[in-house]
């Protein structure tokens, strides 16, 4: 299992175990099986434990059945699972679910996010400092709803301000904007604000960082953006150090937050191999935020890697990458990976009056 240095996380664990069952097996109805199981552990927002000691026995849960049961039942008797032990074992494909484990380190549970964010002992962000979302997507690019439907949603929140940041041009597998479409979008933006409405929205974009570290966004084009987050979304299975890369997107003028980024996929890609530490340093000398997505199948910046970025003097930005209004909820999964870091609230920028934070993006422009 995974040192998770800061609290435990029996769920996490288990849905681990289950999705390395799912791994080995030959049939796709008994993969699709596991992993159904390993969903349904991922979302509880109780530890299996608890729920155990409540109920005197693992309560009823959709999609589980007496096989998966099992090893919930080892994992909290035993601290391990001899039943998935002796599966993976036999499957000969020990060296690759050990692979798939070390992707999964520090990802947090819904059970432990709830955790977190109640646990007082904690230092970091509370979740009724967060004033708003920083990364979201709509129809326009690979998001369900409207800028007006994310809004709302986000108003609903209690969110003083959320920024629509759908992808840039060059990411076509994600809906990309063309020039044409993001004027259009701002334009409708603009609108939506001129209404009044409770949440102001903000005129983001996600631009993509080349293999070289440029970003697809004109340096001209810039300026007409309340924020621009940059990501990379490619050569993120390569072993190779990619420190240039990182630090040429974190020094580009107009950039204020370098978004999810290692572009990490638990339990399947490692992302951006770089040093780190230099490009927090250059992240923190150049006043650009470092995000720590809470997409629960991202979850980067994690915390542990957070907390080298908060020694480095970074800035943060903490954000749900929701694309449709049920994953606003995300967000909450990047406060605790904040909580956990112990991340000053004045540090993170989700956390600024709103006067504050377009201030800073101003800045940043003018870099």
């Amino acid at each position: 299992m995974a040192d998770r240095k800061f609290l435990p996380d029996v769920n996490a664990d288990i849905y681990g175990l289950l999705r390395d069952l799912a791994a080995i097996q030959t049939a796709k109805s008994k993969e699709f099986g596991y992993k159904r199981a390993a969903a349904a552990v991922w979302s509880l927002d109780e530890p299996l434990d608890r729920l155990r000691e409540q109920h005197g026995e693992v309560p009823r849960i959709r999609g589980l059945g007496p096989a998966t049961l099992r090893v919930v039942n080892e994992v909290l008797d035993q601290g391990h699972s001899p039943t998935v032990d002796a599966a993976v074992a036999n499957s000969g494909r020990e060296v690759d679910i050990q692979r798939r484990r070390g992707l999964r380190e520090f990802v947090l549970s819904r059970a432990a996010v709830r955790m977190a964010l109640a646990d007082s002992t904690l230092g970091g962000p509370d979740p009724s400092s967060y004033r708003g979302d920083l990364q979201m997507h709509s129809e326009w690019s690979d998001g369900s709803l409207t800028v007006a439907e994310m809004a709302h949603a986000c108003a609903g929140r209690g969110y003083a301000f959320c920024a629509i940041t759908d992808h840039a041009g060059s990411l076509k597998i994600a809906g990309g904007l063309t020039r044409e479409e993001v004027a259009r979008q701002q334009r409708e933006i603009e609108a939506f604000n001129m209404r009044g409405a409770d949440c102001r929205v903000l005129k983001g974009i996600e631009a993509n960082i080349d293999a070289a570290g440029n970003i697809d966004i004109e340096p001209a084009d810039l300026a007409s953006f309340d924020l621009v987050l940059a990501a990379p979304h490619s050569r993120l299975r390569l072993q190779e150090d990619q420190t240039p890369r990182m630090l040429r997107a974190v020094t580009t003028p107009g950039v204020h937050i370098l978004a999810h980024p290692r572009g990490r996929m638990a339990g399947s890609r490692a992302g951006v191999v770089a040093d780190w530490d230099a490009v927090f340093a250059a992240a923190a000398d150049h006043r650009v935020a470092i995000e720590i997505d809470g997409d629960p199948a991202r979850q980067d910046l994690d915390y542990v890697l957070a907390k080298r970025a908060v020694d480095a003097g970074c800035l943060f930005a903490l954000d749900s990458d929701a694309h449709d209004d049920d994953q606003l909820i995300y967000a909450e999964t990047a406060i605790a990976h904040a909580r956990l870091a112990g991340i000053p609230p004045a540090r993170i920028v989700n956390c600024w009056p709103l006067k504050k934070l377009l201030a800073w993006a101003d800045e940043r422009r003018r870099a």
